[in-house]
């Protein structure tokens, strides 16, 4: 009796062809585990147990907020280990950092348990025995997210320097796990002892500027929203690559004739002035440049506002 190749092998085996014969180059992207599960019509975990054998195998490797890309070839004989290797005690720190490794790269609709548990080489119940839930897990990554940079900022310096240190600090964290911005509505908060910490300390700083408890916690709350927002573009950008296959720069060069053809109906010359003035080097959006800008500004805008009129 003949035993039905499973469908992660036969997956694997194509994806396998692609990279040896070269059609995927070192650094190239492989189909995300969204984009395995709708061409060959199998469940996510099949797709992401496809990954983790190409990853065993060494032809592969995570990219933060790239996802997987092909692997440089290993001058090593034969496959590697998995990155999260399956050696020593399963525990819920390294169930957290797998989870993490996942999300940076593929963004959270990629997390399951039964991916994690794969990537460690456990069963999945295993898991069950140290994090609750993937709801569960989710804030558990958060918390250890934010408490990768200390919070600390400088108390010799005056408040708007202080919040600056926190502000960028928080930009940071995002711009390294952008998934962050996912979580934490602003009429839900959590709580994350992890992000406290950084909230605290531009708390302390606006004590300085004179307000009174609700002021303080709107500015508060407007510098987090700030940050939360710009980051949700970065995830976004992610999953629109993870689904497309395209990047930005593919998606606007799609977009040029439909964008050149409103400008040129005359309905929109403040439109069609920008545009003909990015006509030789075009616009590069640079998210840490607007971040910095828009800081100013918030900053600025609410130092006038505390000035005594005239």
């Amino acid at each position: 009796m003949v035993t039905a190749e499973p469908p992660y092998q036969r997956i694997v085996a194509e994806l396998r062809r692609r990279i040896t014969e070269g059609e995927l180059r070192p650094g190239d992207r492989v189909p995300s585990t969204r984009q395995i599960a709708i061409r060959w019509g199998v469940a996510t975990a099949t797709a992401t147990k496809a990954l983790n054998t190409l990853r065993q195998e060494g032809l592969v490797r995570a990219e933060p907020r790239a996802g997987t890309v092909v692997a440089e070839p290993s001058p090593a004989a034969g496959p590697v280990p998995p990155t999260s290797a399956p050696a020593g005690e399963l525990t819920r720190e390294r169930i957290v950092r797998v989870a993490i490794e996942i999300a940076d790269a593929e963004g959270l609709e990629a997390l399951s348990m039964r991916g994690i548990a794969a990537r460690l080489g456990a069963a999945t119940m295993s898991t069950y025995r140290h994090v609750a839930g993937k709801d569960d897990l989710v804030l558990l990554m958060a918390d250890a997210a934010f408490g990768e940079l200390p919070p600390a900022t400088d108390p010799a310096l005056g408040w708007r320097e202080r919040v600056e240190q926190a502000v960028r600090t928080l930009w940071t964290l995002h711009r390294r796990h952008p998934w962050l911005s996912q979580l934490n509505p602003l009429n839900r908060p959590l709580p994350l002892p992890g992000l406290l910490a950084h909230g605290e300390q531009i708390l302390a700083a606006l004590e300085g500027a004179g307000l009174d408890a609700t002021a303080t916690l709107d500015v508060e709350v407007l510098l987090y929203s700030y940050v939360q927002g710009l980051a949700a573009n970065i995830e976004r950008e992610a999953h629109e690559q993870a689904a497309t296959g395209m990047s930005d720069d593919d998606w606007m060069r799609q977009q040029e004739p439909a964008m050149g053809a409103m400008a040129a109906t005359g309905h929109y010359p403040a439109f069609a002035r920008l545009m003909a003035g990015f006509t030789t080097d075009g616009y590069d959006l640079d998210l840490d440049r607007i971040f910095e800008l828009g800081l100013r500004l918030l900053l600025d805008g609410f130092a006038q506002s505390r000035r005594p009129s005239s």
